[in-house]
């Protein structure tokens, strides 16, 4: 049974990639701003609800530039947040950009590419992100730097954050929790270890009462701070909002 729930939802999800791809080859280079945010939020939302996955959402994006950082469980947390936080630029790995139909439109959405082994790279997408919030834009970031399974969290590294220290641009700490029925954390969510995306595709399409909750907390400060000391109270801030997992 639950094999044809997922065939019936890779079959909707499938559809609605290639609408996303339609509009971004045909509509994309045409539409505003404000036009192309209301798409990515309803483009967002519509992915999580072909896929079976609820979405709830607490707190607001801050008006105006600012760096989003959040924890980071799946390679569906961008569809997540951009569901409540559509005028989000992600900074995500350079190999997601190659990935099968979905690439071409992480890509049309602004998204900047790290290859994250490098740190020369880092250093180049800092001053792109900078020049980003200097213009005006919102970026967001997993400081994690890579998945975990929801709790604890992982150490974040301060390096993505000096955008905004060197740009004097809040820094907007964002609370990523997927849950089932019985599960404070979601293992189907789970893009960890020597997991294939296939793997994990698989795993949420067979999921039963799969939901992420996107909590969006207060901004912080960021003028004339060290980064490693914020990426260290960003730690807290975040660890705070995430509920030991049920015994």
């Amino acid at each position: 049974m639950r094999a044809l729930v997922a065939i019936w939802r890779l079959g909707r999800m499938l559809v609605h990639v290639l609408h996303g791809l339609l509009i971004v080859h045909l509509r994309w280079s045409r539409m505003a701003v404000p036009a192309r945010q209301q798409m990515v939020r309803w483009w967002s939302a519509k992915l999580l609800r072909v896929l079976g996955i609820a979405l709830q959402a607490s707190g607001k994006g801050r008006p105006g530039p600012k760096l989003l950082a959040a924890n980071h469980v799946s390679w569906l947390d961008i569809a997540a947040m951009h569901a409540v936080l559509p005028e989000a630029r992600f900074v995500s790995k350079a190999a997601i950009r190659h990935w099968p139909l979905v690439g071409a439109m992480v890509a049309a959405v602004g998204t900047l590419f790290i290859e994250r082994a490098s740190k020369r790279d880092a250093l180049r997408v800092v001053h792109q992100m900078a020049a980003a919030l200097q213009d005006g834009e919102t970026v967001a970031v997993f400081p994690e730097g890579t998945t975990g399974r929801g709790w604890p969290l992982l150490p974040l590294h301060g390096n993505l954050l000096q955008s905004a220290i060197s740009t004097e641009r809040p820094l907007q700490p964002v609370v990523l929790r997927w849950h089932q029925p019985g599960q404070t954390y979601s293992e189907a969510a789970q893009f960890i270890d020597q997991m294939t995306l296939l793997q994990s595709l698989w795993r949420v399409l067979t999921a039963r009462g799969l939901a992420v909750s996107v909590q969006v907390l207060a901004p912080m400060e960021t003028a004339h701070a060290d980064r490693r000391a914020l990426a260290g109270r960003l730690g807290e801030v975040i660890s705070a909002e995430l509920p030991p997992p049920a015994a």
